[in-house]
């Protein structure tokens, strides 16, 4: 018999982890399912799992290695050394990866937990900055109330599945092992429903629209996620039900853009307005503890020469935070408008005015004319 180190690659002095690493590589090249049922392959994969069961066991390894194959054959029986443990040792080496082929997995007659659902909700960000409650519709499953869940019509009973004795496995013998599988007459579930609730169809389960109240914080942002807990689809064979996710999404809006806890807003300043000085009126976002009239707009200070794109921070009347007490600013950017469709006397007028202006009056103009007028004379070489 050829050696069991020499059969998983590894040498006499190799720790657990090396002896299982090896034994997972090997046995996964090897496996018949894997070769088309090969018989070399069958003969190759249980010469590995014989050198594993023993040398994985340390008392056996112990007895191996002072004695040789002389010192575990005695204690094997006629199956080889560890032949009849393989489920024991693919479900220690691969988990639960390789359960349904080698018996790992279970019977699904217990109470299963209902499936979790999503459901994307749209709010306005007036919704987003002051929280609301609003009501929404969702398809859910229920436990049928005809046949109380149980999918049989009322009178009659499941029946145990006569494929699988009510296991909801079968076993079935492939070369030197076995390999269990879920029943394919009952789908693991160990019964058999030959005469069906009409309502759920022997589902147990019937989908009905749901109507639910959800609390939208304030300060909620795109993207957020609510958790209802047990608002989900109802679990089978009486199991808890599972939970329903609200994805918030965040309708854009005509005047307001969200940037982190603070609302952006572009507001129109007359021409007039801007090179004196004076107020505006701008719009903001209320949670409606201001007065009637007051609540959607603030009095915006504009310094005199106030030049497009000049912005103006009014502190804590951007968006809440979720977290904390902390709240954001609004952040009025102006933007200077030129006046249109004068008239001749208003054309008069302002040509008057850009007659008695200098560049007092135009810095920017100014300094931008003396940076192009050496930029024209590099050009030029002028």
């Amino acid at each position: 018999m050829r050696d069991y180190y020499e059969i998983l690659g590894v040498p006499r002095g190799s720790d657990e982890a090396a002896l299982k690493s090896a034994f997972r590589k090997l046995a996964m090249e090897h496996h018949p399912d894997r070769n088309g049922g090969s018989e070399e392959a069958s003969a190759r994969f249980k010469e590995i799992n014989e050198a594993y069961s023993v040398l994985s066991d340390p008392k056996k390894r112990a007895a191996y290695d002072q004695f040789g194959h002389a010192g575990v054959n005695g204690a094997q029986g006629g199956g080889g050394p560890g032949f009849t443990d393989i489920n024991d040792i693919f479900s220690e080496v691969f988990g639960s990866a390789f359960g349904d082929m080698f018996g790992g997995g279970q019977r699904r007659s217990g109470p299963a937990r209902g499936q979790d659902l999503r459901y994307d909700l749209e709010i306005t960000l007036e919704q987003a900055y002051a929280g609301a409650e609003v009501e929404i519709t969702a398809a859910t499953a229920m436990t049928c109330e005809v046949c109380e869940g149980s999918g049989a019509k009322p009178g009659t009973s499941a029946t145990t599945c006569p494929t699988c004795g009510g296991a909801g496995r079968v076993r079935a013998s492939q070369g030197f092992f076995a390999i269990e599988r879920t029943c394919p007459r009952c789908g693991g579930e160990g019964r058999i429903i030959s005469d069906p609730c009409a309502t759920c169809r022997g589902h147990g389960q019937v989908r009905r629209n749901r109507t639910l109240q959800v609390r939208i914080p304030a300060g909620v942002d795109d993207g957020a996620r609510i958790r209802l807990a047990g608002e989900g689809d109802a679990g089978a064979r009486g199991g808890p039900r599972g939970d329903l996710y609200i994805f918030v999404s965040v309708r854009p809006h005509d005047l307001f853009e969200r940037d982190g806890l603070d609302l952006l807003c572009t507001v129109p300043v007359p021409m007039t307005t801007a090179a004196l000085g004076g107020e505006i009126e701008a719009p903001c976002l209320s949670d409606g503890d201001a007065g009637e009239g007051q609540a959607n707009r603030l009095s915006v200070k504009v310094p005199e020469g106030t030049q497009t794109g000049r912005t103006v921070r009014i502190r804590g009347r951007g968006m809440p935070s979720l977290r904390s007490r902390e709240r954001g600013d609004l952040v009025v950017e102006l933007f200077v408008e030129t006046p249109t469709r004068l008239n001749a006397r208003q054309k008069a007028l302002m040509q008057e005015l850009a007659d008695l202006c200098g560049e007092q009056q135009h810095p920017e103009s100014s300094g931008f004319l003396n940076k192009a007028r050496r930029f024209w004379e590099d050009v030029t070489g002028g």
